[in-house]
């Protein structure tokens, strides 16, 4: 199983889109700054997630949200801002 996931800092009003086997390890590692991205902007929340039966098609829907109408889904509908 696999997770397409958004994390939101709100201290920084910034969202990252990616996808894992293991939620709850990669969420730790966002938080612990292991990836370069994301430690600019910690602390990090999880806003969304959603389940994938295959790393392709995690990957297919990680893609779909990156998109800026899918960028625009998550700033709306997630975190009730009216970003993009």
């Amino acid at each position: 199983m696999f997770y397409v996931y958004v994390i939101y800092s709100k201290k920084f009003d910034k969202i990252y889109i990616g996808q894992t086997m293991d939620l709850e390890i990669r969420l730790e590692e966002h938080n612990d700054g292991l990836s370069n991205y994301t430690k600019k902007f910690i602390p990090w929340e999880l806003v969304y997630s959603e389940k994938a039966d295959t790393r392709s098609d995690a990957l297919i829907r990680e893609k779909q949200l990156k998109s800026s109408r899918g960028r625009s889904f998550i700033w709306k509908e997630i975190i009730g801002k009216d970003k993009y």
